[in-house]
């Protein structure tokens, strides 16, 4: 897959029947990134994590750092879809990140329910699942995958 349109077309395929637009792995998200500098990834991480674990080496203009949870109350972080609003456009094609996966299909649908119509789930997130031994990074996510990324 080499454009844009033909990745986002295996995007939509790859995730039949969610409430969002589909998803992408960390490589082709890391190549719409690169083959467009429209493209944003959301990375609904907490702030405390972007700062211990680290974040995608991407350019800040593409790079939107919005909580879905807040810390250290980990409850849901109510302003997150007007400070998403405030960030990017319905139309704009948008890449939601997490630690594992999970939090990104949540925000992903929270904009798709806002009139978002090209909000994409990043499988796998930042740091994948956990080893047998507990720990990340090991497995899958944008870390294994050999994508840049800036240390804590």
């Amino acid at each position: 897959m080499t454009t844009i349109d033909e990745i986002l077309e295996h995007a939509r395929s790859a995730a039949p029947g969610q409430p969002y637009a589909g998803a992408v792995t960390p490589q082709l998200a890391y190549q719409l990134l690169q083959l467009d500098p429209r493209v944003k990834l959301v990375d609904v991480r907490t702030n405390a994590e972007r700062a211990w674990v680290g974040k995608p080496a991407i350019p800040e203009g593409q790079h939107l750092a919005i909580e879905w949870n807040t810390w250290p109350a980990a409850t849901q972080n109510p302003d997150f879809v007007p400070q998403l609003e405030q960030a990017a456009g319905k139309e704009d094609v948008l890449l939601f990140l997490c630690r594992s996966g999970v939090r990104s299909r949540h925000s992903a649908k929270a904009a798709t329910e806002r009139g978002y119509t090209q909000a994409f789930d990043i499988l796998e997130g930042f740091e994948g699942d956990k080893d047998s031994e507990g720990h990340r990074k090991t497995v899958s996510g944008w870390c294994n995958a050999g994508l840049p990324w800036i240390g804590a």
